[in-house]
């Protein structure tokens, strides 16, 4: 089993190509979940690293057209495959019977997410020893600022062996990533050209103005502390309040 705390102090100040490559070498069962522009970043390093690149995506039903647009060129222009997860759909059906299609502009959006997202995530995770993510220490006001570059994904562990999330990116700036994506000329989601920053479902997401946050654009009537959808919910450990 790999330590984890020597692991990490070694990699904190490596570059995201460094900590990618440690990643795979350490795991042979590793994937990249993928849904925006960090992502890409992490599939334009990864894909010259290992022929063996796994990559899965979440379709929640509740996509932008742009976005389902984007996947398919990723897919294409890397020549890669790309697993795409859905949601269990009588789950979806027995919310929406229930509660309508917007019920989380009234009583918060983890239900929602927890059933379109975070289920179908868990059970993919369960197949894997590790996952690489997209996460920025300055994503996201309250609940990123300490994402290592390597943890134990304590929220998705299970059994005897733990799962390991790495964070390439997490010391990344957003003009970081973007400086990295025009330069490498990787795909990116036509929505950022319309002022769109973070992107998640279409009913949860918008715009934001000049000198916003990026994440004021997700789920914008609720606390900002608060802006996790459950697939990182480890973020959330002692930010409640």
């Amino acid at each position: 089993m790999t330590d984890i705390d020597s692991l990490r102090a070694e990699l904190e100040h490596q570059s995201p190509r460094a900590i990618l490559k440690a990643a795979l070498a350490h795991y042979g069962n590793i994937a990249i979940s993928f849904s925006g522009a960090e992502d890409v970043a992490l599939i334009e390093m990864a894909h010259k690293l290992t022929e063996r690149l796994q990559v899965f995506t979440l379709d929640t039903g509740r996509l932008h057209p742009e976005t389902y647009e984007f996947i398919d060129r990723v897919r294409k222009h890397y020549g890669i495959s790309i697993e795409v997860l859905f949601p269990e759909a009588s789950e979806v059906q027995e919310l929406v019977n229930r509660k309508g299609l917007f019920s989380f502009y009234e009583d918060g959006h983890s239900e929602c997410c927890g059933i379109r997202k975070v289920n179908p995530l868990r059970k993919k995770l369960k197949t894997l020893d590790a996952w690489v993510t997209g996460q920025r220490k300055d994503q996201s006001p309250g609940t990123r600022n300490d994402v290592p570059v390597v943890q134990v994904d304590s929220a998705f562990s299970t059994g005897t062996e733990p799962l390991i999330k790495f964070n390439p990116l997490a010391n990344w700036s957003s003009k970081e990533v973007w400086d990295y994506i025009r330069m490498s000329e990787a795909p990116y989601n036509r929505l950022h050209e319309q002022g769109f920053v973070s992107i998640g479902c279409q009913p949860c997401t918008r715009p934001v103005l000049p000198g916003q946050h990026e994440r004021e654009g997700r789920w914008w009537w609720e606390e900002a502390t608060h802006k996790e959808c459950g697939l990182h919910a480890g973020n959330l450990i002692g930010k409640a309040g």
